[in-house]
């Protein structure tokens, strides 16, 4: 149950905020990583943007483009114009950690060409999540502010909260759309010797520290979806 102390919500403190430090945590361990292995560069000489360029050639892929966009870990592929595009510090860079981070994208861009199971349901729930996220906070306001009509105004909070369950629906569709794009990209770095037995490490630890990003998100929507359960089934049973 719930308490309040001098009217602070204990369940933020103890079920939320840990999720909030660990994702904090999360974000700082995957630039630390990136930026230690962006410093080592690979043996073999060959930049990010010729790792995801030979992943793609050795998947029979030739309708990937792969173009340079600015900032730092912004790396992603958009299935929309069938385009890969690396950061600056990975494009043109010869680093182990670039290496990493474009064969892990070029891997996104192999899933949506092998049609893989996980993310062509992730494309599926994106357009109900994105309402539903939407929706979510509005609907519970909405709900509580409705209160006098009794019942019906805990329908719509509890509409609301199902909403908000969508999100981590989402999240946890997405670890393994992201755990197997990392694994594609160790495999393809070692079988197409892209790198070094030492530097095949710093890779994975780059692709770890990203992976636990996702991880630690997934906690904190989970976390804030239980405070709200918590929070709102509580307040039901008193008006009961």
């Amino acid at each position: 149950m719930p308490r309040y102390y001098y009217g602070f919500d204990t369940t933020y403190l103890f079920l939320v905020l840990p999720c909030i430090i660990l994702s904090l945590w999360a974000s700082m361990n995957v630039r630390s990583t990136f930026n230690k292995y962006a410093s080592k560069f690979a043996s073999r000489r060959i930049t990010g943007a010729q790792a995801a360029q030979r992943v793609l050639q050795a998947n029979g892929i030739s309708n990937v483009r792969i173009e340079k966009i600015s900032g730092q870990l912004t790396d992603h592929f958009d299935p929309r114009t069938n385009v890969i595009r690396l950061s600056d510090g990975v494009y043109d860079s010869t680093s182990i950690a670039s290496i990493g981070v474009a064969c892990h994208e070029a891997g996104h861009a192999v899933q949506h060409a092998t049609q893989y199971g996980p993310i062509k349901l992730r494309a599926a729930v994106i357009p109900v999540t994105n309402i539903g996220s939407r929706l979510a906070m509005p609907l519970i306001l909405i709900g509580l502010l409705l209160s006098y009509l009794g019942n019906f105004s805990y329908t719509l909070v509890y509409i609301g909260i199902g909403c908000f369950a969508l999100t981590l629906l989402f999240e946890l569709i997405t670890l393994p759309v992201e755990f197997d794009a990392s694994n594609r990209a160790i495999r393809a770095i070692d079988e197409y010797d892209m790198l070094n037995s030492e530097e095949i490490k710093g890779a994975k630890k780059t692709l770890q520290a990203a992976a636990l990003t996702y991880i630690a998100a997934a906690a904190v929507t989970l976390a804030q979806l239980l405070r709200l359960i918590l929070l709102f089934g509580n307040r039901s049973r008193r008006r009961d």
